[in-house]
């Protein structure tokens, strides 16, 4: 699966190795592409997968601000619920084009 901004791959993994949760597909970690994610002051909290850390996301002149987010502390009850530890894992709004 890849996650595309333009024409930048910001990300890419096996869907093997992705997590889907409430329709949204979360990337591991080492499948971002470096340089392509800066902080965000944006904050939402999820009451059952805790605080979120966002990201403006893609590199040069394709970079979509809050365009991912991720669980860095997820609450623990959360992983029963999704099946496994999803912490760090990056998913993205739908400006950013997901796909096989």
């Amino acid at each position: 699966m890849k996650a595309v901004i333009g024409n930048t791959v910001v990300a890419e993994a096996p869907e093997e190795d992705l997590v889907k949760i409430e329709g949204n597909w979360y990337f591991p970690p080492a499948s971002l592409t470096e340089g392509a994610f800066e902080k965000s002051p944006k904050a939402y909290h999820c009451p059952w997968k805790g605080d979120t850390q966002y990201f403006n996301v893609g590199i040069g002149d394709d970079v979509l601000a809050d365009g991912g987010w991720s669980y860095p502390e997820p609450i623990p009850s959360s992983f029963d619920r999704v099946g496994q530890d999803f912490s760090n894992y990056v998913a993205f709004d739908r400006r950013v084009t997901v796909s096989e």
